[in-house]
């Protein structure tokens, strides 16, 4: 008989909706207490950042809604003032002004409640025991910003308010709220219910966004603080514009859609009311976003809204939770009843007369758009279970009233009750509502636990399909919910934090905790007290990648054994046995022309000092140590001054001849017979003072090298002052030099030998070794320095005697018949010994 009946009611209410009623005169009522309401008739307030003047503020569009839990707590009062058992005899009445969903517009009535009863004036007292307000307590508001607004001032005077829909957890501080209650969970409770559905699907990889307002940055905060102690880490964590007027908002939705989209996640927590929500998703199919998992909750859940928006089924799978409510028997009977009403003018005169016993100076309601609409544009709305919390708000003041006033089953004594005296009772007494029992906790509020809701769609259209509630735990009827992917079963959105041993958690995403696995580099390891940090290892110790552990580096330098020390030791020994070889043929052949004329016994020197200048690369194999880092150049230095002393003092010998014959008689004896043994003595006298300043400046010291090799330490020995080096080197440079400049323009006749073009070619290959080999030792910091030293000092040894030496071994050996003074005395071109006589 019902269904008929509301069908009627609807198509009677479509004719008359073309008529003004007066439903707007529906929210003011007198009566012995007074009960103030704030709920949102409207939504998007005109030009709120542009006033300069303190106003009216009007809101451009009606919230059904908020129309709807208007009339739930009209009908729990009239129903109250039915009731023979409950506040009998007692009328309560109601003052319900609309908040617009925004705390400035809120502010004017909650001021009004607060002032005398009776008066437009607030009293400003030392003590307000004995004050008594207008109102008796207050029902709302919706918004937790806006109850933020309100609360501190109903708090004050301790006015008991009782929020339908307020959720942040910052009104569970009853020490800043003494006074507020709400008949909502928390929202605690709802990200409790979220992370563990998250934690039944295996969902550890996810996205959350909030709307940028009390509840949304509250509820994100404690969301991303749990999921975190959970293991389910964050990926992307945004909070998007509540402001649309803003022309930033649109570029911040899709910067957040772009963003998403970079993380690859599956799983969006969404925590916003309805405009927000309704712009994200609208955004998101516009812009083309891969199907998702959205988690939801009541704020945008069961808006038709939301669930409006055009291909709205493409965003994916919705699940979400919604509060636990009951249902209001009667209260669909009622408003079609009052719709009906309100349609008759006596039932609005009526109205009107009620009205003006309200003090007609007052504020209106301003729900002047009420108006305009008919049962058909609120009939969707009106089985919302939000209608419940209003409902259960109105009962637990009367509840509180009743027994504040020692009321009976029977009859209520009408005492002047003091606001503040109904909080004793309303913290400390439990009530019931339709036979459900209910009780405010120790932080003021009541937990009726959560549905899970899933969007279910059948031919374009939406069921809100139950498949799981929450109270002290999560029940899922996995069976029922059909996810957007080919097989229907849950998308997976993991992260991969399970590292490997010798893997480093790199921080992935925004928070910390989810990582990538990263192979700890090397020369570190990975171990079990540290899981987030590669350790370093010690500086004699080295690791590979991914490794869990240090080893202790090998020394390296030039082994005795190894195939180049080896091939540069044979090579060494060869260029030693060749010059000894050739002082042991010079030596037989000391007398003849050929010997005298290159030198005779300083020859032996200069194939003495080229023999210790070969055997001293050995200085260069084997371990070394800072001692013998020392005396390596000097060993190197001092041999080879001892073969170049001889061939300057043989290239003044020419020069003299050539350039100076007039000098001879004075000057020959100085540089031949005895006394030129002065001048290789003088020569080494002084190469031993650079020898001495070389250690004084910086001699070269042993380095332990960690750097360039990545499993050794490398002993070598390092250059510690380069002009140090320079000086010990530099004078058989200059000797060098004096060399060639002594005999590079002599020349002789075909039937004379040159010695001078011996000496040249020598010194210019000296120069040409040398002059790589410091290119190339000044760069090399491995074994290889050693070897350049090595085939260097063989070079130089080699090259002199191939160019100065092996050609005076062919005559002696294979032309023997060319070893004559006539072959060899004046073999210059100038003939001096002849102008001498």
């Amino acid at each position: 008989m019902m269904l008929p009946a509301l069908l009627l009611c609807l198509s009677c209410g479509c004719a008359a909706a073309l008529n003004p009623t007066c439903l707007s005169a529906q929210f003011r009522r007198p009566g012995d207490y007074i009960l103030g309401g704030l709920f949102p008739f409207g939504m998007d307030p005109v030009n709120l950042t542009a006033r300069s003047e303190p106003t009216l503020v009007v809101c451009e569009r009606l919230f059904v809604d908020g129309l709807i839990w208007a009339l739930g707590m009209r009908f729990a009062i009239d129903q109250i003032n039915n009731s023979t058992s409950l506040l009998p005899g007692v009328r309560l009445g109601y003052d319900i002004y609309d908040t617009c969903l925004e705390p400035s517009v809120a502010l004017q009535p909650s001021l009004l409640f607060l002032t005398r009863n009776g008066t437009t004036g607030i009293g400003v007292l030392c003590d307000y025991t004995e004050y008594q307000p207008r109102v008796t307590a207050v029902i709302g508001p919706y918004k937790s910003n806006v109850g933020l607004a309100t609360a501190k001032l109903f708090s004050f005077f301790l006015i008991p308010q009782v929020s339908y829909g307020c959720s942040s957890e910052k009104f569970s501080n009853t020490e800043l709220y003494p006074s507020f209650y709400r008949t909502f969970p928390g929202d605690r409770n709802l990200v409790e219910a979220v992370v563990l559905l998250l934690e039944r699907f295996g969902w550890n990889w996810i996205a959350t966004i909030g709307s940028d307002d009390e509840y949304g940055r509250g509820a994100q905060g404690l969301f991303v603080s749990m999921a975190g102690n959970h293991s389910i880490c964050i990926a992307f964590e945004g909070l998007i514009p509540t402001d649309f007027a803003d022309p930033e908002a649109k570029k911040q939705l899709e910067d957040t859609i772009k963003l998403i989209n970079k993380t690859k996640v599956n799983i969006i927590v969404l925590f916003a009311f309805t405009q927000p929500a309704q712009a994200l998703l609208e955004h998101s199919i516009r812009m083309g976003l891969s199907k998702k998992v959205w988690i939801g909750t009541d704020a945008w859940m069961l808006s038709d809204i939301v669930a409006s928006i055009p291909n709205i089924q493409s965003i994916g799978t919705v699940l979400g939770f919604i509060m636990k409510a009951g249902t209001v028997p009667g209260f669909q009977k009622y408003v079609t009843d009052l719709f009906t009403s309100v349609q008759q003018e006596e039932f609005c005169q009526e109205s009107r007369e009620l009205n003006r016993l309200m003090s007609p100076d007052m504020l209106d309601t301003h729900c002047k758009q009420c108006d305009h609409i008919s049962l058909r544009d609120v009939s969707a709305m009106l089985s919302h279970p939000q209608v419940h919390p209003v409902y259960v708000a109105v009962y637990s003041v009367a509840y509180a009233l009743h027994r504040a006033l020692g009321c009976t089953h029977r009859a209520c004594p009408k005492a002047p009750i003091r606001s503040w005296q109904l909080l004793h009772f309303m913290n400390t007494f439990p009530f019931k509502v339709n036979g459900q029992s209910f009780r405010f906790d120790q932080s003021h509020g009541t937990n009726t636990g959560y549905e899970l809701i899933f969007w279910s769609w059948a031919n374009s259209t939406l069921t809100y399909l139950p498949v799981g509630n929450f109270e002290e735990s999560l029940s899922i009827n996995e069976s029922q919910i059909r996810f957007h992917t080919a097989d229907q079963k849950e998308p997976a959105s993991e992260c991969f934090r399970h590292c490997e041993p010798g893997q480093l958690r790199r921080i992935k995403g925004f928070q910390l905790c989810c990582y990538d696995c990263m192979d700890c580099p090397e020369n570190t390891f990975w171990t079990t007290k540290d899981s987030s940090s590669c350790t370093p290892c010690l500086q004699h110790q080295w690791s590979p990648a991914r490794s869990t552990r240090c080893y202790d580096r090998s020394q390296r330098y030039l082994f005795w054994n190894e195939p180049l020390a080896i091939a540069l030791l044979t090579l060494m020994a060869i260029t030693a046995a060749l010059t000894c070889l050739t002082a042991v043929l010079f030596f037989k052949n000391l007398q003849t022309p050929l010997v005298q004329a290159s030198g005779g016994e300083r020859n032996l020197f200069a194939l003495l000092s080229l023999t210790l200048l070969s055997l001293s690369s050995c200085l260069y194999v084997g371990k070394p140590s800072n001692n013998l880092c020392r005396i390596q150049q000097m060993v190197c230095a001092l041999c080879l001054n001892g073969c170049f002393s001889t061939l300057f003092i043989k290239s003044l010998e020419i020069t003299l001849v050539t350039e100076f014959p007039g000098c001879v008689p004075t000057f020959l004896h100085w540089v031949t017979q005895r006394r030129a043994w002065l001048l290789v003595a003088l020569c080494l006298l002084t190469e031993s003072c650079c020898c001495f300043c070389y250690l004084r400046l910086g001699a070269d010291h042993l380095v332990s090298d960690y750097e360039s090799l990545p499993t050794e330490v490398l002993f070598v020995c390092n250059t510690q002052s380069w002009p140090a080096f320079a000086l010990l080197h530099g004078y058989n440079g200059c000797l060098a030099f004096g060399c060639v400049l002594c005999t590079f323009m002599v020349q002789t006749s075909g039937k004379k030998y040159n010695t001078a073009r011996g000496i040249t070619f020598a010194m210019l290959l000296y120069f040409v070794i040398w002059i790589v080999f410091i290119a190339v030792f000044a760069t090399l910091k491995t074994v290889l320095r050693s070897v350049s030293q090595m085939g260097t000092i063989l070079a130089t040894s080699l090259g002199i005697l191939g160019t100065y030496y092996v050609p005076k071994c062919y005559i002696l050996l294979l032309k023997p018949d060319l070893n004559t003074v006539d072959y060899f005395q004046n073999s210059i071109k100038e003939e001096p010994e002849e102008d001498s006589q």
